[in-house]
C-alpha cells in the first residue's frame, strides 16, 4: 500500500519501549516486540494508512548516531510489525536525528518511509545542536533505499531553529533544496499542535508538496488543521484516554479514521 493512497492520510505511531542499551531498558526483549505488534495491530484495525515505529522510550536520546544495539532492536521490531501488518505503509524514525540508521532500516526491512527531525538547517535541542545533513541523506537514499520516502520536520518540536527563516521558508528549502518528499509541522512539544496559520502559510509556500501535521492532532482540531495539510502523524490521541503511556485504543483510531473520511468527502479535492 502506498502511504498517500488516501487523503487525508492517517499515520499512527508505535512508541517502542526502552531498547537494549537505554537507561530504562527493562531486560525483557520479547516484551518490546509484543508491545510493538499489539499497538501496530490496533492502529491497523482502526484504519490507519501507515504506521511509524520510533525508539520513543530511549531517553535521553543520542544526538545524531545511535549505537548498533538500537538499530538491531529496531530492525526486529519493524520485522515483527511488518509480519503482523503486511498491507500497511511502514515507516521509521530513529530518535533523535539518525537519518542514516533509518535509511539502513528501510533498506534491510523494506520499510516504506522515514521521518527526519532536522533535514536541512540546524536547531538547538536538549541533545545539543542538531545539524541537517540532507546532502548525505539523499545520496544514501539513492544508493541503498531509493523506494523510501523522506518526510522532514520543519521547526521540529523540542527544539529551536538556529536561523531566522519562517517555517514556510524552511519548508520550501526542505522540499526544493533538501529534496524531501514531504514536510511535517509540529507544535513545540509532544502532544501540542502546530498553528493553523503557520500550516496555511507553509501550504502556500510549498504548493503541491506533501504537508503533514506531526503532533497534537485530535478529533476536535482535525477539521481546522487538515484544511492546509494532507494528513497527520498521530500518537498520543490514539491511545487510551489520550495518555502517552497507555496502549493504542482501536476505538479512538476508528473515530479519527471516520472523521478523516468525512473530511475527504466534504473536500473531495482536499488540499492538493
Amino acid at each position: 500500500m502506498s502511504l498517500f493512497d488516501r487523503t487525508p492520510t492517517l499515520i499512527g505511531v508505535v512508541h517502542l519501549l526502552p531498547l537494549p542499551g537505554a537507561p530504562r531498558f527493562g531486560g525483557d526483549r520479547d516484551a518490546i516486540l509484543e508491545h510493538a505488534v499489539r499497538d501496530a495491530a490496533a492502529l491497523v484495525d482502526g484504519g490507519c494508512d501507515g504506521i511509524i515505529v520510533e525508539n520513543f522510550g530511549d531517553v535521553p536520546f543520542h544526538r545524531d548516531r545511535v549505537p548498533a544495539e538500537t538499530v538491531g532492536a529496531m530492525a526486529l521490531a519493524l520485522a515483527a510489525v511488518r509480519e503482523r501488518c503486511p498491507d500497511v505503509a511502514l515507516g521509521v524514525n530513529v530518535l533523535r536525528n539518525d537519518a542514516r540508521a533509518a535509511l539502513g532500516l528501510c533498506a534491510a526491512t523494506g520499510a516504506d518511509f522515514l521521518r527526519v527531525n532536522v533535514h536541512t538547517s540546524a536547531a538547538v535541542s536538549d541533545q545539543g545542536i542538531l545539524q541537517g545533513r540532507a546532502d548525505v541523506t539523499m545520496r544514501e537514499r539513492a544508493r541503498i533505499a531509493p523506494h523510501a520516502l523522506v518526510l522532514a520536520d520543519v521547526h521540529v518540536k523540542h527544539a529551536s531553529p538556529m536561523g531566522d527563516e519562517s517555517a514556510a521558508e524552511a519548508a520550501a528549502d526542505a522540499i526544493l533544496r533538501g529534496l524531501a518528499d514531504g514536510v511535517i509541522l509540529t507544535g513545540n512539544a509532544t502532544g501540542r499542535p502546530p498553528s493553523p496559520e503557520v500550516l496555511s502559510h507553509v501550504r502556500r509556500h510549498v504548493g503541491d508538496a506533501r504537508v503533514l501535521v506531526g503532533s497534537g492532532l485530535s478529533d476536535a482540531n482535525a477539521p481546522r488543521l487538515l484544511e492546509s495539510a494532507d494528513g497527520a502523524i498521530v500518537g498520543t490521541w490514539c491511545k487510551e484516554d489520550a495518555r502517552l503511556d497507555a496502549p493504542v485504543d482501536p476505538g479512538r483510531v476508528r473515530r479519527l479514521r471516520a472523521l478523516f473520511d468525512e473530511l475527504a468527502t466534504e473536500r473531495p479535492e482536499a488540499v492538493r
